[in-house]
């Protein structure tokens, strides 16, 4: 998949603290009141704000990034791409207006003398609720923000839990060019916020909505659909905490890629959407989900037939929903992830091999394919696969991970996460635990618990081991590999560590000795950037 390129992207979190210093600074020297509404920006003739205090422009929680957005939001899972630009750059700016062009911004000296090109350049970077407190200064300022507002085409804006949709609204009307939106809900989202979206948003093409653990999704699948099909220029809709649905039908002839997450037992699942290119569909993980999923892939056949990305994670996956995929018959498949499916067996493997020759990701993580498996695997695309994943799969050993990896020469991503695991352990042992886990295995019984990896791989890239307790030795052959998951790897020897990996720069040895991390250090040929080792 291809991400749009933001050319100006966001400041440092120093650069913003500065700029509301100076805005701070000019606002002490004005002598006259604001005719604007310190909370919402809003005209104060004639208005009634119903936003607490506390959620000012000038509040710093509300106007400056957040330290941990990882840490309070969830995230739309990107199984279908694993080129993860567009995380650091989400990571790195929990809100902002991103403006494609200067056509607005002239030369002409503004309020303290500073040539509008300038305070252009400085406001655009800022992050809404500063834009909203700089339109307060002067005229001038607020002139450069209204024409700011007016040239975005991007916008991501974090809503706290105090807000309300009229603070949303309000942020929306000033950008009529608007063709992208993210909002981060920290509180409910319901058909009002989507009400408010349709009517601010009419040129809208990108949207997505993620949701803190906090916050409540309460769209329904009738409110979902009417906005679907009221967008006509909607491309792309991603959203989280989609329990409330109960059943939807999405018609829309320019939806390319739909994300929804969190779903849960829904009664029906249509879509009339000729020109959808990428679907990802997870999940709730209750084992009561009474969803249909061969009856939606059915329909998937006759109406989605230029799907390329499909991305299923459910407990419900099993064979039959495999071969309703295989008898749709999509031409253009190209990427297909299907998690959580522990009644997917080697004759699922199968069945996909005979219908789909020519995919380049295959993500079977949570699925009960063996070594088997891989060989057909191994002998439909070893011209096509690049990026295999098979986590959480029980019944492959170590010698069908290095069967993939002689047997497929473009592959440049592999995740075998919890794969090559100490019976003893029921999963990734927490720091608390490791060495008791390690001295109740006998040496007796480790040539038989344990095994060993030996890797030789020209392009392989990145390569994830994550939770294998089983393995005890790791041999990797590997010029281009340069991120290496490590993750709770427990009974990995050091002396039995051998990496042979001259590109290496970001090794994960969460909840590993200390011995290894130096082991790892000594054997890396240059300084590796970063080891990230709790």
């Amino acid at each position: 998949m291809q991400h749009r390129h933001v050319p100006h992207p966001p400041t440092g979190g120093g650069s913003s603290a500065s700029a509301m210093a100076a805005l701070a600074d000019a606002k002490r020297g004005k002598k006259r009141g604001s005719y604007n509404c310190g909370r919402c920006g809003l005209p104060k003739k004639g208005h009634s704000c119903n936003l607490s205090g506390a959620a000012t422009p000038t509040d710093s929680s509300a106007s400056t990034v957040d330290p941990s957005p990882r840490q309070q939001y969830t995230h739309l899972r990107r199984a279908l791409s694993f080129d993860d630009s567009e995380v650091r750059r989400s990571a790195g700016a929990d809100e902002e207006v991103v403006v494609e062009d200067e056509e607005e911004a002239g030369s002409e000296l503004v309020g303290g003398g500073l040539p509008a090109s300038c305070l252009w350049e400085v406001m655009r970077r800022l992050p809404p609720a500063a834009m909203l407190a700089a339109a307060q200064v002067c005229k001038g300022w607020r002139e450069t923000a209204r024409r700011l507002w007016r040239s975005a085409e991007e916008l991501r804006l974090r809503v706290p839990a105090r807000a309300q949709v009229g603070f949303v609204g309000s942020v929306l009307q000033k950008c009529p060019g608007l063709v992208r939106l993210s909002l981060r809900m920290e509180s409910v989202v319901d058909a009002t916020m989507l009400a408010c979206i349709a009517f601010s948003c009419p040129n809208l093409e990108y949207m997505e909505i993620s949701t803190a653990v906090t916050a409540i999704n309460r769209i329904t699948g009738d409110e979902l659909g009417r906005f679907v099909a009221d967008k006509r220029c909607l491309k792309s809709l991603k959203m989280e905490g989609c329990s409330n649905l109960g059943g939807f039908v999405l018609c829309s002839s320019s939806l390319s890629t739909l994300w929804l997450s969190d779903l849960h037992s829904l009664s029906k699942m249509a879509f009339n959407c000729p020109n959808l290119k990428e679907i990802s569909l997870d999940f709730s993980r209750h084992e009561n989900d009474s969803t249909d999923l061969t009856t939606m892939v059915d329909g998937l056949g006759r109406t989605c037939l230029r799907l390329q990305n499909i991305h299923i994670a459910s407990v419900r996956l099993s064979h039959a929903v495999v071969l309703a995929l295989a008898a749709a018959n999509f031409r253009g498949l190209r990427m297909l992830s299907l998690l959580l499916g522990s009644e997917i067996t080697d004759a699922s493997v199968a069945a996909i091999a005979s219908s789909y020759s020519n995919l380049e990701l295959l993500d079977l993580s949570g699925s009960s394919v063996s070594d088997s498996g891989i060989g057909m695997i191994c002998n439909v695309f070893p011209e096509t696969l690049s990026r295999l994943l098979l986590a959480v799969c029980p019944n492959i050993s170590s010698s069908g991970i290095q069967f993939a990896t002689a047997q497929l020469p473009l592959l440049e991503l592999m995740d075998c996460g919890m794969t090559i695991s100490d019976p003893n352990s029921q999963g990734p042992p927490s720091e608390e635990n490791i060495d008791c886990e390690s001295q109740q295995v006998s040496n007796s019984k480790m040539h038989l618990i344990y095994q060993k990896l030996i890797i030789k791989h020209s392009r392989l890239k990145k390569l994830s081991l994550w939770g294998c307790s089983g393995l005890d030795a790791l041999y990797l052959n590997c010029p281009e590999l340069n991120d290496l998951n490590l993750n709770s790897c427990t009974n990995l020897h050091p002396e039995r560590l051998l990496l042979q990996c001259p590109n290496l720069e970001s090794v994960h040895a969460s909840g590993c000795q200390d011995i290894l991390v130096g082991a790892i250090e000594s054997q890396v040929e240059k300084p590796i950037s970063r080891i990230v080792h709790f």
